[in-house]
């Protein structure tokens, strides 16, 4: 006999609806940090960060860099063929984030451990929640420990202690990364609520991945030429393109951390996008902005991720509350 699961939306609840959010967090970051995928992810990512940085610190000490922002300058140097640490994250915390997730509730469908799972004392609020978070903290377990291994390498080869404004960018640095990757995850958790397949949902979210990566720029630029194309020449009509250009350019995810990494790790960065000549008053003396102006500067891009990824979250919250699940 063919019978829906409790626990629908519209059925009266007891209790808190939060019940068993904690179980089943850890649960999930159980099955992450030990699972198969997870080893083959950190072995990658080891070896990412030991030879980016270990890279970095070579040329530094071998150029003799006399800039007092040391540490920074590990996590943004590149020496051929490596490119800098930053430039690795962006393309890796994406990758990351959606191998945790894309089978995270399809997975569930198909294995027909759902109802299961939902026959006990746990919400469908409490367990979407859940995997969300399980995957979130240990994305950002993953990315602190990362953290400390540049930080090590760092302390071990220059041989000096960070200054305290170089502890504070680098941290700001790394909840921007964990903050990035939580997009990724609700996206990704997004699809596995959308497509029944695995490897559908998996296609999906690396598609939106590739395309703010690969094409999102091309297509700016296009858009910029034809919604602002410059006649005759006049200042006006280049400001008004490369602010357009600008705007289109922040809707991409990427760019929003790319910009927000430069801002706390090069304190000289004054401005993000067009540099107007007030912007340079200060780096023309060679005075660093201070961590409160960087961040300052960058919490437009922190808000946005933060709710585009709380938005994507309450899309996928919605399609698994309209699922049916039988046994």
């Amino acid at each position: 006999m063919v019978q829906e699961v409790n626990k629908s939306p519209k059925q009266s609840r007891e209790g808190s609806p939060w019940k068993g959010l904690g179980a089943v967090i850890a649960k999930e970051m159980a099955d992450h940090l030990t699972s198969a995928r997870m080893r083959i992810l950190e072995i990658l990512i080891i070896l990412t960060a030991a030879g980016t940085s270990y890279a970095a610190l070579q040329k530094l000490v071998g150029s003799g860099s006399q800039n007092e922002f040391l540490y920074l300058e590990l996590f943004t140097t590149a020496r051929e063929p490596l490119p800098a640490f930053v430039g690795f994250l962006a393309f890796l915390v994406p990758l990351v984030a959606i191998s945790l997730v894309f089978d995270a509730i399809n997975g569930e469908f198909n294995q027909r451990t759902l109802s299961r799972v939902l026959s006990q004392p746990i919400y469908r609020d409490a367990l979407l929640l859940g995997k969300f978070l399980g995957a979130f903290a240990t994305l950002a377990l993953v990315l602190t420990a990362i953290w400390l291994l540049v930080f090590g390498v760092g302390l071990i080869g220059l041989g000096v202690p960070p200054t305290g404004q170089e502890v504070a960018r680098i941290l700001l640095f790394l909840l921007v990364t964990v903050i990035y990757g939580g997009f990724w995850t609700a996206l990704g958790l997004w699809f596995s609520t959308r497509f029944r397949q695995p490897a559908t949902a998996a296609l999906g979210s690396i598609a939106v991945w590739l395309f703010f990566t690969a094409f999102w720029e091309i297509l700016v630029s296009l858009f910029a030429q034809g919604l602002r194309p410059i006649q005759y020449g006049l200042l006006e009509e280049v400001l008004a393109r490369a602010k357009l250009e600008m705007f289109l350019s922040r809707i991409s995810p990427n760019t929003l951390f790319v910009e927000s990494t430069i801002a706390l790790l090069k304190p000289a960065v004054r401005s993000l996008g067009l540099v107007l000549p007030f912007d340079l008053q200060g780096a023309i003396l060679g005075a660093p902005l201070p961590v409160s102006q960087s961040l300052l500067m960058i919490w437009p891009h922190i808000t946005g991720l933060l709710a585009v990824t709380i938005m994507i979250f309450a899309l996928a919250y919605v399609s698994f509350q309209r699922q049916e699940i039988r046994v």
